[in-house]
């Protein structure tokens, strides 16, 4: 307890040098949290679009309202679909006539060029991208469906992403933690160096290592801690500045989406994980610089 106790007061003692160096493991901390989140509110909003994504079977040009039905009847009746709509050539073109705002150019062609389309709901658990396209595949050997259209390529390309970008978080998660080791190594050989003497005379009189290096450890730690602690303040003002905006963004859209922030249990990894890489970094560089300082007689 005296030498936790101990290591504070020499911290407190330099407040530049150690404000400094907490502030830069701060800031390694938070910028991989920060990219953590982007991920995890990236993922929120995408979570519901694999379930929007429907087939579009159009039919052969020549099929009858009979056909037309009994296709429509023998899709809805596959595993994985939870049901169909049939629309009629003149049902798709006034709709194509209402949407596509060349509603009078269409008056002048000689007649209906849109054949039958059956529209394909995929049912859970065959709603996503991988499984619509193995139901698209299945349709298009159907005789009377001329084409099939599943817009997945997007879901895929999009969720693509967003595993790229997990993968960067951990990489950058990496590099960064990397340096925090080397922040907190450098900042206890400086330490070590200042209190050569000190360490020589503890030496002397039978202090073992692991006696002189305790209050390194703890300084480590302290350090580490208070970096974590000061990238969740971070992590909190970003997270409140940005707010105003996203909601905006997302009224214009007609979404309640909110940013979420680090949880409850998300929160500690980030505090514990600044006060361990505190305590390893300063492990390493006092057993290094430790084992160099021998007494002189």
């Amino acid at each position: 307890m005296q030498a936790l106790l101990g290591s504070l007061g020499r911290l407190a003692r330099q407040p530049l040098a150690t404000l400094l160096t907490i502030l830069v493991i701060a800031i390694a901390i938070a910028l991989p949290a920060a990219l953590y989140l982007v991920v995890a509110n990236m993922r929120g909003v995408t979570a519901g679009l694999d379930d929007t994504v429907q087939l579009s079977a159009y039919l052969a040009i020549s099929t009858t309202d009979a056909e037309a039905k009994r296709i429509s009847a023998a899709i809805a009746s596959k595993p994985g679909v939870s049901g169909t709509e049939l629309v009629s050539p003149d049902e798709g073109l006034a709709e194509f006539r209402k949407l596509s705002g060349i509603g009078d150019a269409l008056k002048a062609l000689p007649g209906n060029p849109l054949p039958w389309l059956v529209k394909v709901r995929p049912a859970p658990p065959k709603d996503t991208a991988a499984a619509v396209e193995s139901l698209a595949a299945e349709i298009r050997k159907m005789e009377g469906v001329d084409l099939v259209e599943a817009d997945t390529a997007w879901v895929r390309r999009l969720h693509a992403i967003e595993d790229a970008m997990q993968q960067l978080v951990l990489l950058v998660a990496a590099v960064l933690a990397a340096g925090v080791l080397g922040v907190v190594g450098n900042t206890i050989r400086l330490e070590i160096n200042g209190r050569r003497a000190e360490i020589e005379v503890t030496k002397l009189v039978g202090g073992s290592n692991a006696f002189v290096r305790r209050p390194f450890l703890y300084s480590g730690l302290w350090q580490g801690l208070a970096g974590g602690l000061l990238a969740l303040a971070f992590i909190a003002g970003g997270l409140y500045a940005l707010e105003p905006f996203v909601a905006r963004l997302a009224a214009a859209y007609g979404s309640n989406f909110a940013l979420e922030g680090l949880s409850s249990r998300e929160w500690p990894v980030v505090v514990g994980g600044g006060a361990l890489l505190g305590f390893i970094g300063a492990w390493l560089a006092a057993g290094y610089h430790l084992r160099r300082i021998e007494p002189r007689a």
